[in-house]
């Protein structure tokens, strides 16, 4: 029988996160401070990662908020044409 496989997490560095997400650092610690992104986990005296799967979750929470907007707008059109 195969040992059941744990999700794999890894972090990311600052550069990593910026490509991934297409902020710049200040506006990514603007959101931080602000709650709207994920903190860093400190690494040591001088070195912050995120966690891959929180970067993550952020990146597909923003897709779906524009999807649903999306979504919203396509109904109100529909409303409208209808009326």
């Amino acid at each position: 029988m195969l040992a059941p496989t744990l999700p794999t997490t890894g972090l990311l560095r600052l550069p990593d996160v910026m490509r991934r997400v297409g902020l710049s650092r200040s506006e990514l610690y603007r959101r931080i401070a602000s709650g709207e992104f994920p903190r860093p986990v400190k690494l040591g005296a001088r070195a912050s990662g995120w966690v891959e799967a929180e970067v993550t979750a952020w990146v597909e929470g923003r897709i779906a908020q524009r999807d649903a907007a999306a979504s919203n707008l396509d109904v109100a059109v529909m409303h409208k044409a209808t009326n």
